[in-house]
């Protein structure tokens, strides 16, 4: 069973989301928060596998939510919920930590097999968009790369950058001329080397480390 707290100031959005849940076998709604400090309470006290996370809410919002709740590593994912798909507040969630987004009028579908997705360990980001997010939003960074990149392999590194271009593994595995589980293995180790939950912090780090360039090819 998928135990998801709803976190949104607008107590009939929660309504609708838990009423869609409601129905849902094999998910189950933990709790609700309506604003980003019950969201923290609620998942500490709560520990559900997915919280559904308005990002614009009054006091504490949900990029500082999403920041706190992930950084307590319970296991607790985060799956953002936004009006634009592409604004600054969705780029801020994925530097906090979240697992995905979706559009807050995304069809039921969408949103059932979102929440499955994240709890599953996945990650709701098609890379393209990700790095469109990154790319509009990434500003300069003045900080060192981090020295863990020291311990990636020319190759890893190389893939790094491809997954930061927004390839999937089919699509690297082709430029390179390596099998498909090739690639899988490299992005296993690049992700346990940089200690990574997953590829879009993968992209997010890539870019601010300067290992790849807004606009690069």
């Amino acid at each position: 069973m998928i135990s998801v707290l709803l976190a949104d100031d607008q107590a009939l959005v929660r309504a609708g989301f838990r009423m869609i849940l409601k129905a849902e076998p094999g998910i189950e709604v933990a709790g609700e928060a309506a604003d980003g400090a019950e969201a923290v309470t609620a998942a500490r006290e709560l520990a559900p596998d997915v919280v559904l996370m308005d990002v614009r809410m009054p006091g504490m919002d949900g990029i500082e939510a999403t920041r706190r709740i992930v950084g307590a590593d319970r296991g607790t994912r985060v799956l953002v919920l936004t009006t634009f798909d592409l604004d600054e507040y969705v780029y801020e969630a994925l530097r906090a930590g979240a697992s995905g987004f979706l559009l807050k009028d995304a069809p039921e579908n969408q949103l059932l097999a979102g929440i499955r997705i994240v709890a599953e360990g996945g990650s709701l980001f098609a890379p393209a968009v990700t790095r469109r997010l990154i790319e509009r939003f990434a500003g300069p960074t003045h900080t060192q790369p981090p020295l863990a990149l020291d311990a990636l392999t020319p190759r890893e590194l190389e893939v790094l950058g491809l997954v930061a271009r927004g390839l999937s593994n089919a699509e690297i595995a082709g430029k390179l001329v390596v099998s498909e589980h090739t690639v899988k293995t490299h992005v296993a180790h690049v992700l346990q080397k940089l200690d990574l939950r997953d590829r879009v912090q993968a992209v997010v780090l890539a870019y601010e480390a300067g290992v790849v360039r807004p606009g690069a090819a």
